[in-house]
């Protein structure tokens, strides 16, 4: 049957010449002429004097020497012509064809860009891009990439204790007197400039059609799988806690591991000579990651979820990520994001491609759906506050303590068998306890923010689940001094962020201010253990 390097025609037509470069642009092929379109053997007329003039037309139209046999079937005779790869593009009256599955393709616009490119052993991240400096870049970015990269022991001291335009020498970022497209989605903040689509787009959707809230995050590549995991797991993914024994174990929807070597593999792995972002969309019962980027030419999807050799699409960008910690070097991303999933008992990933695209689907477990549905959060704005009869019980147990289930009952206006069950769940997620007997005991308030004042920018922040505010407690409470560019630095995320994150933590009464803002320091109100992310006011 035809193939991608097999096709068959009735008659030879001049038209055909663009199956001839497409092969030579592909895997190479062969042409059998005297075939129906099924396969079946219709012959050909003055076969000798075909196997003399197409080879000679091919060569002198398309500068590609071909190999012409006469084939005898079923007493009928058949011109096959044999193409072999061309390492140099080829092209027809200034058009270039290749091959995808049985089909020819015209190659043109940033494809044709990145198949030159490849054709002469360059990639699109290697290309230099003028007018842009490394002093344009982001110190910021710098940092972080250097905390990484010496916190996995991937570069040693010396190779990072130099200027950031060393630093770029090193990394092979830089072209003669410019700087490449990888350096600059790399560490420039607004890579978006020169590269349109630079960044990642994410939403929940309560179905395939309404989009309930979006974001976007933006700047250099470097610290944006950290970013997004953050917006994420902050804002979109629901964190269900429960104890094993005294063991906190929080729940989300998707495998922590499984979705972070997704992020990362999207954004190190991106086709950004299309111009569209990385697409994250959020369901109740699913993640997608969809990602614009096509498969080496002689892979099938079987080959990419297969053990198979790391074919980086950016190579620069690749070798960045693989320095920083972000990846392995040994084509093992669709195999970790498997083995996430066994780990954490999730369902099995799944893949869809097209020839400009793939998606990764990421299934919710039916576990962790139907504990959802218990707390009531299904289709809600990502966390525990928004059951309102939850947020009424926690202001009253901050207020007293000591309320019984009847009063509870009374203020909810609800059974007391409600009231119970809603005990029950609060308990499991870890947001209330009980200390002392069922009769003169109290319950005990895990939340130290007031539910109603801990909106930030129209997102309910679920402390729980916020490691960077964990990780900033943690740090201030080593060192009340440190500044903003050194929590940066620590977080690897912009100083931008830090100051939105310590603006809102300051709201939530987590931390004060004390001193001026030059010379000042930091003051913790809360006492936390970051594993554990369980807050109390001391």
């Amino acid at each position: 049957m035809e193939s991608q390097n097999r096709e068959w025609k009735e008659s030879w037509k001049d038209d055909h010449l663009k199956t001839i470069c497409a092969f030579a642009n592909t895997q190479g092929g062969v042409l059998e002429i005297g075939r129906s379109d099924d396969g079946a053997p219709v012959g050909v007329p003055d076969a000798d004097r075909m196997l003399e003039e197409i080879p000679n037309k091919i060569r002198n139209v398309l500068g590609v020497i071909v190999g012409a046999d006469l084939v005898r079937e079923g007493g009928r005779d058949i011109v096959s012509i044999s193409v072999e790869r061309y390492p140099n593009p080829i092209n027809l009256h200034g058009r270039y064809y290749r091959r995808s599955g049985s089909t020819t393709q015209e190659i043109s616009g940033a494809s044709l860009d990145e198949f030159v490119l490849r054709a002469y052993g360059r990639t699109w991240d290697s290309v230099p891009l003028p007018g842009v400096a490394a002093d344009d870049l982001d110190p910021s970015a710098f940092r972080a990439f250097r905390r990484l990269a010496l916190s996995r022991e991937r570069l040693t001291k010396e190779d990072l204790d130099v200027g950031d335009a060393d630093l770029l020498k090193i990394l092979r970022l830089v072209e003669g007197r410019f700087l490449t497209r990888a350096a600059v989605l790399l560490f420039h903040e607004d890579s978006e400039r020169w590269i349109r689509g630079a960044y990642v787009k994410i939403a929940y959707f309560t179905d395939d059609a309404e989009i309930k809230y979006q974001d976007e995050v933006h700047g250099p590549l470097v610290t944006m799988p950290d970013r997004v995991l953050e917006v994420l797991f902050s804002k979109y993914f629901k964190g269900l806690i429960s104890y094993e024994g005294i063991q906190r174990v929080e729940d989300y929807p998707v495998a922590k591991g499984a979705i972070r070597e997704a992020v990362i593999n999207a954004i190190a792995h991106k086709n950004y000579s299309a111009c569209a972002p990385i697409q994250i969309r959020v369901y109740d019962d699913k993640v997608m990651v969809m990602n614009d980027w096509r498969l080496p030419e002689d892979w099938s999807l079987d080959d990419l979820i297969g053990p198979h050799q790391s074919r980086p699409h950016n190579p620069l960008v690749a070798d960045a990520f693989f320095k920083c910690g972000h990846t392995e070097a040994w084509g093992r991303g669709v195999e970790r994001i498997r083995n996430a999933c066994r780990a954490a008992k999730k369902p099995e990933p799944s893949y869809y491609m097209n020839p400009s695209n793939i998606i990764l689907t990421l299934n919710v477990d039916k576990a962790y759906l139907s504990r959802l549905r218990a707390y009531g959060l299904i289709g809600t704005n990502g966390d525990i506050y928004e059951n309102e009869s939850w947020v009424k019980i926690l202001d009253a147990f901050r207020r007293d303590g000591s309320m019984t289930i009847a009063g509870l009952s009374v203020m909810l206006g609800v059974s007391e068998k409600t009231a119970w069950r809603h005990l029950a769940a609060m308990r499991e997620a870890g947001l209330i306890d009980r200390e002392g007997p069922d009769n003169g005991g109290r319950w005990i308030v895990n939340v130290p923010v007031n539910v109603h004042d801990g909106v930030h920018d129209g997102v309910h922040e679920n402390v729980f689940a916020n490691e960077s505010w964990a990780r900033i407690l943690d740090a201030l409470r080593r060192d009340g001094f440190m500044t903003i560019a050194d929590l940066s630095a620590t977080l690897g995320i912009s100083e931008k962020t830090v100051w939105r994150h310590l603006g809102a933590m300051r709201k939530a009464g987590l931390i004060d201010r004390k001193g001026p803002d030059m010379g000042g320091r930091w003051i913790v109100k809360v006492s936390v253990n970051v594993h554990e992310k369980s807050m109390r006011s001391p």
